[in-house]
Parts: C-alpha cells; sequence; structure tokens
C-alpha cells in the first residue's frame, strides 16, 4: 500500500485523459525509467490501477540513465545532483541561491503554471514571478467509495489512524509523543483509545525507521495501544478508515496533503498539522462549522486528541458532515473541469501565436 505514491500517479493519468479528451490528435509522451514500460502496458496500468481508461496509447521515452536522477546516488546536494547528475558546490549557501534562481528562471518560461494548493501558489508566485499565469487546481482525489462509509463509529474503542509512508519528514515520532501525553491525561473510567499507523517502506531505511518507531512506543509504555501495519491493501485500509473517529497527519509544509482528504471523506475528524496545505485548503470550516483540527507541537496534537475522546457523539457527527461537504472540491471531476479548462487556454494561445507566424493566414497549427 503506497498511498502517496499511487496519489501522485493518479494525477499523471488524469491529467493525460484530460488532454487526450481536449485533442484526441495529440500525443501525449511519458518518460520513464522502467525499461518494461511500452505503449500497451502503460494504457492499461491506469484502468488496473485507478479506473482511468485513456483514448489512446501513450507514447514512451525510455530513461536510460536512471541513476542519475535517483536520490541516494547524490547523498549531499540532492535536488542539483537530481537534475544534472554532477555536484555543483560545497557550500550550500551558493548551492541553494544558484539553484533557486536557476528554478525560478526556468519556471518562468512556462506557458502555464498549475499548482496543487493555495500554499504552492503563493510559493510559486514568489519564486517564478509569473503571478497570472499560475493557476491553482486540487489533485483528483478518488473518494467517492469512503464517502460511502457511514459517519457513525463504535464507541467500544476510539481509534486515531495515522496513514503516511515511513518516512522521516512524516513525523511519526511526533504522534506516538501525542498520543502518550494524552493517555497520560485522560480519566481512568473512559475508554482507552487506540493509535494504528498505516504505511509503507521504499527501502531498508524506512524499515528501520519504522522499528525505531516501534521500539519509541516501547519506551513510551504505550506499545499495547499501538498498532503498525506495513503495505496494507487497499480495501484493508478502507476498512480502518471506516472505524477511525480521527485521522492524524504530522507533516509540515505538506503542498497539499491528499491523506487529510481521505479522512475526511471517511469520516474521520482530521487532526493535521498547521501548515501548508492542510491549513490553506482543506480543514477549513464550512458553513460556519468547524471540520477538525490544526496542531504544531506534541501538546496541541494531544489536546485536539483528548478534545474528540471528550466530545459528545452528535457533535462529532456534526463535524465529521461539515468535513465530508468540503470533499466535492477535490474530486475527480472538479480536477478534469478545472484541468481542461486550463489546458484549452494553452492550446489556443499556442495557436494563435502560430498563425500569427505564418502571416496571420488562418490554418490548422497541427499541420
Amino acid at each position: 500500500m503506497m498511498v502517496e505514491v499511487e496519489s501522485r500517479e493518479r494525477v499523471l493519468w488524469c491529467a493525460v485523459k484530460a488532454i487526450q479528451e481536449i485533442n484526441p490528435n495529440l500525443d501525449c509522451f511519458i518518460y520513464t525509467g522502467d525499461h518494461d514500460a511500452s505503449p500497451e502496458t502503460l494504457i492499461l496500468r491506469p484502468i488496473d490501477r485507478f479506473g482511468v481508461k485513456l483514448l489512446h496509447p501513450p507514447q514512451v521515452v525510455h530513461l536510460n540513465r536512471r541513476k542519475w536522477i535517483e536520490e541516494h546516488t547524490y547523498p549531499r546536494f540532492t535536488m542539483v545532483g537530481q537534475s544534472f547528475g554532477i555536484w555543483l558546490s560545497r557550500c550550500k549557501v551558493i548551492y541553494y541561491t544558484f539553484f533557486s534562481w536557476m528554478y525560478g528562471f526556468v519556471g518562468s518560461c512556462t506557458n502555464l503554471a498549475m499548482v496543487n494548493s493555495s500554499w504552492t501558489q503563493s510559493h510559486i508566485e514568489k519564486m517564478w514571478k509569473i503571478p497570472k499565469l499560475t493557476k491553482k487546481v486540487y489533485p483528483p482525489c478518488d473518494t467517492s467509495g469512503l464517502q460511502e462509509l457511514p459517519l457513525g463509529r463504535s464507541n467500544k474503542i476510539p481509534t486515531f489512524l495515522s496513514v503516511a509512508q515511513f518516512r522521516p519528514e512524516k513525523a511519526h515520532t511526533l504522534q506516538l509523543e501525542a498520543f502518550s501525553i494524552a493517555l497520560g491525561k485522560l480519566e481512568a473510567d473512559s475508554p482507552r483509545p487506540k493509535l494504528q499507523f498505516v504505511g509503507s517502506c521504499r527501502n531498508k531505511e524506512d524499515e528501520d525507521r519504522l522499528q525505531k518507531l516501534k521500539d519509541k512506543a516501547i519506551e513510551l509504555r504505550v506499545e499495547k495501544d499501538v498498532e503498525f501495519y506495513q503495505n496494507l491493501m487497499y480495501k484493508n485500509l478502507v476498512r480502518l478508515l471506516g472505524g477511525a473517529i480521527a485521522g492524524i497527519h504530522s507533516m509540515i509544509d505538506e503542498h497539499f496533503g491528499i491523506s487529510v482528504v481521505e479522512y475526511i471523506a471517511a469520516g474521520a475528524i482530521p487532526i493535521a498539522r498547521n501548515s501548508a496545505g492542510p491549513r490553506m485548503d482543506i480543514v477549513l470550516e464550512e458553513d460556519g462549522h468547524q471540520t477538525g483540527f490544526l496542531a504544531s507541537d506534541a501538546n496541541e496534537y494531544a489536546d485536539a486528541i483528548l478534545q474528540l475522546l471528550r466530545m459528545p457523539e452528535r457533535e462529532r457527527l456534526e463535524m465529521a458532515e461539515a468535513a465530508r461537504k468540503r470533499v466535492s472540491r477535490f474530486s475527480e471531476q472538479r480536477f478534469y473541469e478545472d484541468f481542461k479548462i486550463l489546458q484549452s487556454y494553452v492550446f489556443l494561445s499556442i495557436e494563435k501565436r502560430l498563425i500569427l507566424k505564418i502571416g496571420g493566414k488562418v490554418k490548422d497549427w497541427r499541420e
């Protein structure tokens, strides 16, 4: 189960499909380091994994030097190394200054920049300095099935769910510490909650990180209240989402936060990091009603956990219902609509420029 990776791939295939629907005669090229990829296999992949049906197979360009863009090849200066496969400097100040300038220069040449959140939009407008050409399009979140889950939850064991790859930036240790603090303040006669971690490991480093997380649970003496699920099948993830009263997210400055959208679609109240996408786009009031909690440190997360545990079921249901109303903003259908409008603008602007180049005569620019 690699929810985040699959979510990013869903964006790719939905974008390809939208472009093909706008202009069926236009070829889409997929650049990949997978040497066994072919047009025949790639047209089946989005159908099998996401139910996205392309109009025709995409073209494939194989990247024969894939290792040059893999981060483990460059233990330092990863961004520039991945971009060019060379070392630029040992001075971090010079490195980041140059990369920032280069990033801004290249970005400023684009015809249109589509960004996935308000936070990303602000960042790109500052770096690329093309605010009129920077448009926000939320990623396509497949939440239709999750919205069919009932909002009601069992009161026997209140469950908190955390869905994220076991990577350092996901800050799983912070969640464990917050959960431990909350348990220490919980009334003795209250039902003892459970924390469930669901994620995938990309490599041995992630495996080691997961083991350290398990060791941390033992250190905090909460190991009996915490469960770990690695590489879970999606149907089993849905089952856990349907039983959780809340979903926890703790990554700093996550551009969007698809897992947070999945929480609210499933009826789990989000307890998310008070930054970037979750703060600016997702965990906002809906019709004057609170839709979740935002936190910045272990104590704030613990307070949110305790508030939910002490909250009457009726109040929790009202919050979950208000949160679920926001899901339509992040649907696959909404992505298609917004993406097609913006891509049509790009094609029209290209057509106008090419018409001018051939002396103002009206001629199909594809010829």
